[in-house]
């Protein structure tokens, strides 16, 4: 089976149908893959400037709040981003925030003195089923590798902070997705990314297809079936629309849509979290700078947005699935690729069909 997934949607995607297609967006891994060790960074770019001077707005919506990020607190405060959007385990957050803090520092010493302190904005998951997380191999160089790494071009699924991820039982990891809409009169992309850790294997529905009944099935029949939810998802959205900080988390809400289309019900034990931010503008550290005049998109004009990030969630997160590879880590655990255990998808009758 190929890495081709169902395609999500009429709207156009851009042409890497990714969340670089953003104007200014990079995205870099960091993976590590060595026997009990299944992790890795990976790191979202909204330019390639120094964040901290010129911030970026941004909102989150904590769709279920089982989880340890760290930043979002200010975030939510002050509607904006001053560092790169990092990704890893839960383990890794505290080396990932330092290494963000430092490389804030090595470029604007003043920051703790006579500067405002950094905001570091890390987001995790648990990888424990592959990963061995209590041995804390995730350390500030590997954040630094996939910070220098950025690039237009994602790979996807098991890379990066995906390395040891799990979605609906078998292999998750890094989605990425594009869709191109019109919205007042402008053309906007709206790119997503997605870490999957997420889902039972009887949940999964696949373009309104309930293709879990088979999928656990299957995982059952070769013993490696998943345990309760103890999961987690990050959903990142990023667009060039004009949009403040309340507009953002209009569209960060609206990944939960493209979440549930592939049979999530944000279970007790998943820390399902969505970032929007909008690379239209940037927001001034200096308080001597003038803030932009920008003229922000109108509010009845956010539909096709709104219909692009469930899209787009979604395309991400079929894409995790289609191109992971199946990864054997901690004590032998394996997740196997959902393209090996479900070959036939198109071809399985829809369980839900009379």
């Amino acid at each position: 089976m190929s890495d081709m997934a169902p395609r999500v949607g009429p709207l156009p995607s851009g042409p890497r149908d990714a969340i670089t297609d953003v104007p200014g967006v990079t995205v870099g891994h960091c993976t590590l893959s060595e026997g009990a060790i299944q992790t890795g960074v990976t790191v979202i770019r909204p330019h390639a400037g120094d964040l901290y001077h010129d911030r970026v707005p941004a909102a989150a919506a904590v769709l279920n709040g089982f989880g340890k990020s760290i930043g979002l607190m200010q975030l939510e405060e002050l509607g904006a981003l001053e560092t790169p959007i990092a990704l890893t385990n839960t383990f890794g957050v505290p080396a990932v925030a330092a290494a963000q803090i430092r490389a804030a520092l090595a470029v604007n010493p003043g920051i703790g003195r006579e500067l405002p302190t950094v905001n570091p904005l890390v987001f995790e998951c648990n990888d424990g089923h592959l990963n061995d997380m209590a041995r804390m191999a995730v350390t500030e160089a590997h954040y630094r590798q996939a910070h220098d790494s950025a690039d237009v071009t994602v790979p996807e699924g098991a890379v990066g902070a995906g390395r040891g991820m799990s979605c609906f039982g078998v292999k998750g990891g890094i989605g990425t997705a594009s869709r191109l809409v019109e919205a007042g009169g402008r053309a906007v992309t709206v790119g997503t990314l997605v870490l999957a850790n997420f889902g039972r294997p009887s949940q999964l529905r696949v373009g309104g297809r309930a293709l879990g009944p088979v999928l656990a099935e299957r995982l059952e029949t070769a013993r490696t079936v998943a345990k309760p939810e103890k999961g987690s998802i990050i959903l990142v959205i990023a667009t060039d629309a004009a949009l403040d900080a309340r507009q953002l988390r209009r569209l960060a809400l609206r990944a939960g849509a493209g979440l549930a289309r592939t049979g999530s019900v944000f279970g007790h034990g998943s820390g399902d979290i969505a970032l929007a931010v909008s690379t239209a503008y940037t927001l001034p550290q200096d308080p001597g700078t003038p803030m932009p005049a920008v003229a922000m998109l109108h509010e009845a004009h956010l539909d096709p947005l709104f219909e692009a990030v469930a899209d787009g969630i979604e395309q991400a997160i079929l894409h995790a699935l289609w191109r992971a590879e199946t990864v054997t880590g901690r004590n032998g655990h394996t997740r196997q690729a959902l393209t090996e255990v479900l070959p036939d998808w198109g071809a399985l009758p829809a369980p839900d069909a009379p």
